[in-house]
């Protein structure tokens, strides 16, 4: 018994074995990594945030105020987050060219990475929408016909059924979605830009986006066709149906008159 006892290894020497082990192949500054990797990111955010403050001094502030807390010419910018930044400056619509009822799309004149510059910097003012990942927004394998359904039920009423837009009050306007990108979609649905209800995942969940997403790529790509000739605007047969009448009702009464005219002027000669 007291030679099995002298046997018995110390209580530390296991763990003296695993951290030359994980030292022998580079374990050990894996596991010490991260806290080093957190602190290269956080340093990489403070540079972003400092570059888009000097980005947002130069082309917003004169509008949104000195620290985003907005003026007569322009709404605060606190608590918007960066997925609202992303898609109002990467669509062009901000920085704004002039007031008016709404702003119009237009060529994008920054790059990715000043977007995403000026993105962080806004989102340090205040918690809002977070930018979404490809992965949010792929409509890869989404149900498209649920798509239709809740765009019909919550987009149509300003966009059109396919997504064509249209005319709203005080010369506002529901814009065209063909061509749109699926990020802009999703961003828009996040936070409802301009004249747009937001779309929060509480009220629509990520699934229901990627369906809506796909339906419009779906209604809107390049092999989609239209059955009824001419879409009118995608408003279905009613709308063609009404047009193609009144058309037809139009050129008839024209033919009438004609025929009407020549017969009078035959009778007298």
């Amino acid at each position: 018994m007291k030679k099995l006892s002298a046997r018995r290894r110390h209580p530390l020497a296991a763990v003296v074995v695993l951290l030359l082990a994980l030292a022998a192949t580079g374990g050990l500054y894996a596991a010490f990594a991260p806290a080093g990797k957190a602190q290269a990111d956080e340093t990489a955010q403070s540079l972003a945030i400092e570059e888009g403050k000097k980005l947002y001094a130069v082309g917003c502030a004169s509008c949104h105020g000195t620290g985003g807390q907005g003026s007569s010419d322009g709404p605060s910018l606190v608590g918007v987050g960066s997925a609202a930044v992303d898609f109002q400056v990467s669509t062009g619509r901000m920085p704004a060219q002039q007031p008016g009822a709404q702003v119009p799309k237009k060529p994008v004149i920054y790059d990715q990475a000043q977007i995403d510059q000026l993105a962080a910097y806004i989102a340090s003012l205040g918690a809002g929408p977070i930018t979404p990942t490809e992965k949010q927004y792929d409509p890869a394998g989404a149900d498209i016909a649920n798509g239709g359904e809740l765009f019909r039920n919550n987009c149509a009423q300003c966009h059109n059924f396919t997504g064509e837009g249209g005319a709203l009050t005080n010369g506002k306007y529901a814009p065209n979605l063909e061509g749109v990108s699926p990020k802009h979609i999703y961003e828009a649905m996040q936070t409802g830009p301009q004249n747009m209800p937001s779309f929060p995942d509480s009220t629509m969940p990520e699934k229901q986006k990627k369906d809506i997403i796909a339906y419009l790529e779906n209604v809107n790509g390049e092999k989609s066709t239209s059955p009824g000739g001419l879409k009118l605007g995608g408003l279905g047969p009613v709308s063609e149906g009404l047009f193609g009448w009144i058309f037809a009702l139009g050129a008839l009464i024209a033919v009438a008159v004609w025929v009407a005219a020549h017969t009078a002027k035959a009778k007298k000669s």
